[in-house]
């Protein structure tokens, strides 16, 4: 794991995975209370990837992770978040670069590729409708105020809706820093993206039961050169789907 800071001073962890071949860097970034190892080492997509001969980069974003916590809502939102991924590129010296991000971080993929032309290609999971609806992830089927609720509270019991709930538990089984995740919470991204901006190959990947990815062509059609792949799982489990890894490798080698 290395480290870099970011363009407001924030530490940013991120991990490398070298590769003999030319094909642009493959960057990754994870959704919200995981990380790097946690959605794309152990899910078996770094593994796909290396083993197709592609350099790989995996960022823990802001408030995840091995990167810095803080617990203000100023340093957080997706376009923080895209801010430090465009730090990384320069860093790295990348001048071509293959995109991929999964929900929370499908947003921040998003926003990224519509700003920076050093995007070749562009992969986003585990967001549907939403993203080109409400420019985000969806705040109907996962209102911020019950998150932030069930993230907070020192006694889980009282949670009521089962999805926050679903959320509170994810984040103490990893390990996250729930007052960070709450502090993203509040700052999540309602605004448009501009998906017109995104001229580049698109693939939206989304599980048949995801509840927070629903209506994925809606997103794909609104993206200039978008297509979509459902597959089987829901928002925890479609990750794990050895299609989900083989469609991003088959995608990206186009």
């Amino acid at each position: 794991m290395q480290t870099f800071t970011s363009y407001d001073g924030t530490s940013i962890a991120y991990r490398v995975w070298e590769a003999a071949g030319d094909a642009p860097t493959v960057v990754l970034h994870h959704g919200f209370a995981s990380s790097a190892t946690g959605n794309w080492v152990v899910t078996g997509v770094v593994d796909a990837l290396t083993a197709a001969g592609r350099r790989v980069v995996a960022v823990d974003a802001r408030g995840h992770g091995d990167s810095q916590k803080h617990h203000d809502p100023a340093y957080y939102g997706e376009n923080a978040m895209a801010r430090d991924l465009a730090a990384l590129f320069d860093l790295l010296g990348l001048d071509r670069v293959d995109l991929v991000g999964y929900s929370m971080g499908g947003v921040v993929a998003l926003v990224t590729a519509a700003a920076d032309p050093r995007v070749r290609r562009l992969v986003v999971g585990g967001i549907g409708a939403s993203a080109a609806e409400q420019g985000g992830v969806d705040r109907d089927a996962l209102p911020g105020a019950a998150l932030i609720e069930a993230l907070l509270t020192d006694d889980p019991g009282t949670v009521t809706d089962e999805r926050a709930l679903g959320f509170r538990m994810f984040a103490e089984a990893t390990g996250a820093d729930r007052r960070s995740l709450a502090a993203q919470a509040r700052a999540s991204r309602h605004t448009p993206i501009g998906m017109d901006r995104i001229g580049v190959p698109a693939l939206v990947l989304a599980g048949a039961d995801d509840w927070l990815a629903t209506r994925p062509h809606v997103l794909s059609s609104a993206l200039p050169d978008g297509r979509c792949k459902v597959l089987a799982g829901d928002h925890l489990t479609v990750v794990r789907n050895p299609e989900f890894a083989a469609a991003i490798v088959s995608f990206l080698a186009g």
